[in-house]
């Protein structure tokens, strides 16, 4: 019955100001990241998203101007506006600092989903759950710029998973699993020293430089950012990503930045040599009129980001 009422919805669209769409789903970037990640779910429509509500609920616009709410799938970020319950979160302190480093994570995956405000993306339904849950949110899987984006909130621990029927439970439990093991995310806070950690600023400075002389696309190694190692210690970079709110991505290899030091990482081609990257883009990445510059650890966990 829950896959037939999926079909009726979708057929009925204009009864409820859903568009029949290309069900074909969306071309990955040239420049991704290959990961190990399951087969995306077959996306049935296509939708504007016009406000993050948190880290796990959106507000979206079908193509005929129809409002709705969604409800991610099998995700359940921390709270941001209500109190957290460290119980929920295997193994975080039922303490202050348990439920402060929650709320925090909480703010990021906010942070994160945020990035598709304004964006496309295509939704899926699961097989196994209604179409709709509780305050009559539609349930799905967001997929954007080839990702599903519900798997990698739990994936980089910036959320747990929430129980439920959905079909794709195995895979979720398994991708929440390697982030509790690896101290991931949120996972951080599964002690107080973890909790106090997470609360504190990292070492690393960033500073954009994202307005190039002239044209930005003429002039692509004028369009830098600049990673400067504020801390006592030397800082490997090895395996850390570099990305901007479109979620273009450039990975470090084979970097430690010693205490003062400072390396910039520019758009355009060139030598890497002491100092200086160079991403390889065929174009500008870092929008003049503001952008989100985020970093992460290769374990997942986003180390440093910055909003110009």
């Amino acid at each position: 019955m829950r896959r037939l009422a999926v079909v009726c919805l979708v057929l009925l669209a204009g009864c409820v100001g859903m568009p029949a769409v290309d069900t074909a789903g969306p071309t990955p970037p040239a420049n991704a990241t290959t990961t190990a990640t399951p087969a995306l779910p077959d996306t049935s429509l296509t939708v504007t998203v016009t406000r993050v509500v948190d880290g796990d609920t959106l507000d979206i616009e079908y193509a005929n101007g129809t409002a709705d709410t969604l409800r991610l799938v099998g995700v359940d970020t921390p709270e941001v506006y209500g109190e957290n319950d460290p119980a929920e979160f295997e193994g975080v302190p039922e303490t202050q600092a348990g439920r402060d480093c929650l709320r925090q994570w909480g703010e990021r995956a906010s942070d994160r989903i945020g990035r598709l405000d304004g964006e496309t993306v295509r939704l899926a339904f699961d097989e196994n759950l209604d179409t709709r849950g509780y305050y009559d949110r539609l349930l799905v899987y967001v997929v954007h710029d080839g990702s599903n984006v519900n798997y990698g909130l739990v994936a980089n621990g910036y959320a747990r998973v929430y129980d439920s029927d959905f079909s794709r439970g195995d895979e979720f439990y398994a991708a929440e699993s390697q982030a509790m093991t690896r101290g991931t995310g949120l996972w951080t806070c599964a002690s107080d020293e973890g909790a106090t950690d997470a609360a504190s600023d990292g070492p690393l400075a960033i500073e954009a430089h994202a307005d190039a002389a002239g044209n930005d696309n003429e002039n692509l190694n004028d369009e830098y950012v600049d990673f400067t190692n504020t801390g006592d210690d030397p800082l490997v970079l090895d395996g850390w990503t570099v990305a901007d709110a479109a979620n273009h991505e450039y990975t470090f290899e084979r970097l430690t930045l010693a205490s003062g030091a400072t390396v910039r990482l520019h758009t355009g081609s060139g030598t890497d040599r002491e100092g200086h990257r160079y991403w390889g883009a065929s174009g500008a990445i870092w929008n003049n009129g503001g952008d989100t510059v985020t970093v992460t650890a290769e374990n997942g966990t986003v180390v440093a980001e910055t909003s110009y």
